[in-house]
């Protein structure tokens, strides 16, 4: 058996993704390493420990807070709470999700996202939407339908980006990232995307001119659709 010394020594190998970080740190809560209210580690000393980069420690951070095992307190640090066997992160409990389940979830919450970013979205995050429905467009004409549908959940997750709650933003991150492979299933090609191009274009003006009715109105017709 490897003791926790040898444990914490052992980097990830090359680029890992942040639930390889989440189940290592939760590997060291579940053994004893780390207990109850102690406090885990800085960011940098958790990017030398694991080989990774800043953006994947955070990311697995809100995971563990996500789940119930980690707290983070602004300005203070981040503490390990009670563990429960039963504890799992987010991204972990949606792996063994049906994709149908989580697509049903995610627009339930597309709709407020929408609503959030007509308030809340900046020239920048605006841009970036934009650019995003261009590439949707142009794929769905071209009938590239892996583009279509990559350039589509993008779309949103970019809306979803410009809301300004943190916890919508991940939350729709997470689901959206296990749809893609569904997606390819239901749509055999890009017919879907042609039709419901223009109320895609509709619902990011109704964003560029920060009107919450016609933004509420246009991603509803898009789930309906």
């Amino acid at each position: 058996m490897r003791s926790s010394d040898d444990m914490m020594n052992t980097p990830i190998q090359k680029r890992s993704l942040a639930d390889e970080v989440a189940s290592l740190i939760s590997a060291y809560i579940q053994s004893g390493h780390y207990v109850v209210n102690q406090k885990l580690p800085t960011e940098p000393e958790l990017m030398k420990q694991f080989g990774v980069g800043r953006s994947s420690i955070r990311e697995a951070i809100r995971m563990l807070a996500n789940s119930g095992m980690l707290r983070v307190q602004q300005g203070v640090g981040t503490f390990v709470e009670e563990y429960s066997a039963n504890n799992e992160t987010l991204q972990q409990r949606l792996k063994r999700a049906k994709a149908r389940d989580i697509d049903e979830v995610r627009q339930l919450i597309e709709v407020k996202i929408a609503q959030k970013a007509a308030v809340n979205r900046t020239e920048e995050q605006l841009a970036i939407i934009e650019e995003f429905l261009v590439q949707r467009g142009k794929a769905a004409q071209a009938g590239l339908l892996e583009e279509c549908v990559q350039a589509d959940i993008n779309f949103h997750l970019s809306i979803a980006k410009a809301s300004g709650n943190d916890i919508l933003i991940d939350l729709y991150q997470a689901f959206s990232s296990q749809l893609k492979d569904w997606f390819l299933q239901i749509y055999p090609d890009t017919q879907s995307f042609i039709q419901t191009n223009e109320l895609h274009k509709s619902l990011f003006q109704s964003i560029s001119e920060r009107d919450e009715e016609k933004t509420l109105l246009y991603a509803t017709q898009i789930l309906n659709h």
